[in-house]
């Protein structure tokens, strides 16, 4: 994950040693949805880095209704906030912001209770849909956490500037797309069948059904059917032990 600058990293672990208390008690208050929207306007300033006056606005109508927060940077539409009422847990199907940002040209939607940050990418595709990135959850932060820091930084402004949260993303996209191919490879689909029959005697699988469970009921869509998924190839060890070795200078395209 790309590292922040000293600066970065000392204003998120102070903001967020200063918030979490603040957060604590406005869920223990059970806060509205518009008292909802001041913190985390704040959070956006004083964690995240954005400018409340000149990269934070709430002027985007969508569908009849202001969405909650946006963020511009450069006069670019760069991210559209959706705040929910800080006692409420946040689900998908709240995302309302997709079809709107897609028209937009902006790629990224991120929902929030203020503690929880949910962050969705837009799939430029018909229907328009989202995929689901990143969860941040506040409270959990460890403000001496390198780490935990740099999670956070994805959604901060230094993070969208260098597009942290897309590199993030092509990476973690590609480690789902290889684990994907590996998990339905026949070595290994043959060993989950003979685990399944270990610790189930009366039970006969065949390979076969282990795929056809894995899926339809394990797996991400995503993963199946994205335009990189059938790219990713999974080689047996003989294989591998006979291909040639690449060369470290030399990218894959």
């Amino acid at each position: 994950m790309p590292k922040l600058s000293k600066k970065a990293v000392d204003r998120i672990g102070a903001g967020i040693k200063r918030f979490q208390p603040i957060l604590a008690s406005a869920k223990a208050r059970d806060v509205n949805e518009s008292d909802t929207v001041i913190i985390v306007t704040d959070l956006l300033q004083e964690v995240f880095g954005y400018d409340k006056f000149t990269e934070i606005t709430s002027e985007h109508m969508i569908r009849g209704n202001f969405c909650n927060l946006a963020i511009k940077l450069d006069g670019t539409l760069a991210v559209l906030i959706e705040v929910k009422a800080i006692g409420l847990d946040l689900k998908d199907q709240y995302v309302k912001a997709v079809d709107y940002a897609a028209n937009q040209g902006c790629q990224w939607v991120t929902l929030t209770n203020g503690i929880v940050w949910k962050v969705y990418k837009v799939c430029f595709s018909k229907p328009i849909e989202q995929e689901f990135v990143v969860e941040l959850d506040l409270l959990t932060v460890n403000p001496r956490s390198a780490n935990h820091i740099d999670l956070v930084g994805l959604l901060a402004k230094e993070g969208w500037e260098k597009a942290h949260l897309g590199e993030y993303h092509t990476q973690r996209r590609a480690l789902s797309l290889t684990l994907g191919a590996l998990i339905l490879s026949d070595p290994v689909l043959e060993v989950l069948r003979r685990e399944v029959r270990r610790l189930s005697p009366d039970v006969r699988i065949e390979r076969e059904e282990v795929r056809s469970v894995l899926e339809s009921e394990v797996l991400k869509r995503e993963v199946l059917d994205g335009e990189r998924a059938g790219s990713v190839k999974v080689e047996t060890p003989n294989e591998a032990a006979a291909a040639p070795a690449e060369d470290p200078l030399v990218t894959s395209r």
